[in-house]
């Protein structure tokens, strides 16, 4: 479908989704809208506590931004790692992450990768390091290909696999409840019952002109729980990744690990002049440094002449360049810095609870805390993982299936529902933390009125 008839179909579908006639009526304990790694790995937590659960994507599988990330996943490598993880996620969300919830996240990381090398999912021994981390500690899967294989890995231990080809057009409300969702499917509406909902659609990156995400990264997601009376905040942190090529594809951040350069149109280096760590700074660093470099010089390339085992290691990369007539073996690289990842979305809990009964969400829709205003590299499958299954956590707890236990010292490696995470669906919600700019109903309103990138993203006529 062209992009036009798409943001035309979701126009038409948000005025008139309540209005429209069910074929079809299922039902379901968790319906869980978005495939990427959050949605996938709560099902299978869901499915591993005997809940019914649906999931559905509106793109052919493998889906969402999941199978697009070439970086792999942060897990600290030993106990004395974690508090240097943490010091390096706080340092690059610019003073803005919630302490709390990145150490929940970084200290339950390393029981996610013992379950999913249980799962036989084959990272790669060797971490690597990546922008703004102090030491490798970033595993790849499949070399350049990490968030497809982890997905696929995911999917391929599901009991059901996710339908696909529906989109979500509305909750559907019981009093003040989220009680479900009216999709859109190939034979028509669809209405889905639901005990809860786990929203894991995704960010908006794709309405950008120049970015890394998938076309799908609409917002969408975001809207659905906006209308429905959930807040948004800090929808101005859109993180662009530095070293994009001019169609948008991704030069993974694990090439500059590797020895990969960045040079102006003169044929300097220029990054040492920006940052200490210079091309491993954190991203918005070296965002600005190329775009500036940009401007100054006439055009920023990357050098990656001198990654040993260049083709065995990042096939992606290599794949991309070929198709447009370069060889990163003996050609320098264009690169432009891209849209490639939202920190801001549906602010949550620690697990996933929007603030709206029965409605929860995980992954790039939702403001967790974790990422503050910049996103420390591959700390957003660790997050997907993490949310997902809090996530999950949190539905079951609503429909009576698990407990939610306060913090603890500890990650707990109970096998059964509890977390190293405090706070609840019945928890206070005035005590979550700092309050975002405009992330009331009205609020957003008057942002979707603006010319800013999120108001056009989100608000703006013709844009869904």
């Amino acid at each position: 479908m062209e992009r036009k008839d798409y943001v035309a179909l979701l126009q038409e579908c948000y005025a008139y989704g309540r209005e429209i006639a069910p074929l079809v009526r299922w039902q379901t304990d968790l319906l869980i809208l978005g495939a990427g790694v959050a949605g996938v790995y709560a099902a299978l937590w869901a499915e591993a506590q005997g809940a019914t659960t649906l999931v559905v994507s509106k793109d052919p599988l493998p889906s969402g931004s999941t199978p697009w990330a070439q970086g792999g996943v942060a897990f600290p490598v030993d106990e004395a790692d974690v508090e240097a993880h943490l010091r390096d996620t706080l340092q690059a969300g610019r003073g803005l992450v919630e302490e709390k919830v990145a150490r929940s996240i970084v200290e339950e990381a390393p029981l996610h990768l013992e379950r999913l090398l249980r799962w036989g999912l084959p990272f790669h021994p060797q971490p690597v390091r990546e922008g703004g981390h102090s030491q490798a500690r970033v595993r790849h899967l499949g070399g350049d290909r990490s968030g497809l294989w982890l997905l696929r890995g995911l999917l391929a231990r599901l009991n059901r696999l996710p339908l696909q080809g529906y989109t979500a057009l509305s909750f559907l409300l019981a009093g003040d409840r989220v009680a479900g969702a009216l999709l859109l499917g190939p034979e028509g509406p669809v209405e889905v019952r639901a005990g809860a909902v786990l929203l894991a659609t995704g960010g908006f990156g794709s309405l950008f002109p120049v970015s890394t995400a998938p076309s799908g990264a609409t917002g969408d997601g975001m809207v659905l729980a906006w209308r429905a009376g959930a807040i948004l905040r800090d929808l101005e942190f859109v993180q662009f990744h530095p070293t994009a090529l001019p169609n948008g594809a991704l030069v993974s951040e694990a090439v500059r690990g590797e020895g990969a350069v960045l040079l102006n149109a003169f044929g300097e280096r220029f990054m040492p002049r920006y940052a200490e760590r210079g091309e491993l700074a954190p991203r918005d660093v070296v965002a600005r440094a190329v775009f500036w470099e940009r401007e100054q010089t006439g055009g920023t390339y990357l050098d990656l002449r001198v990654v040993e085992h260049l083709e065995e290691r990042f096939p992606t990369v290599v794949a991309s360049a070929r198709a447009l007539g370069l060889d990163p073996t003996k050609d320098l690289l264009p690169v432009v810095p891209a849209a490639h990842y939202v920190m801001g979305g549906i602010r949550t809990d620690a697990f996933g609870f929007t603030g709206l009964p029965g409605l929860y969400a995980a992954g790039e829709v939702a403001s967790t805390g974790l990422h503050g205003a910049n996103r420390l590299a591959s700390n957003s499958l660790l997050e997907g993982l993490g949310y997902g299954q809090a996530g999950c956590f949190g539905c079951l707890a609503r429909l009576g299936r698990g407990e939610l236990r306060p913090a603890t010292a500890k990650a707990t490696r109970s096998g059964g529902i509890s977390l190293h995470r405090a706070g609840s669906e019945a928890a206070s919600w005035g005590s979550f933390g700092r309050c975002a700019r405009g992330n009331t109903a009205a609020g957003f309103s008057g942002l979707c009125q603006g010319t800013s990138p999120a108001g056009k993203a989100l608000g703006q006529p013709g844009r869904g």
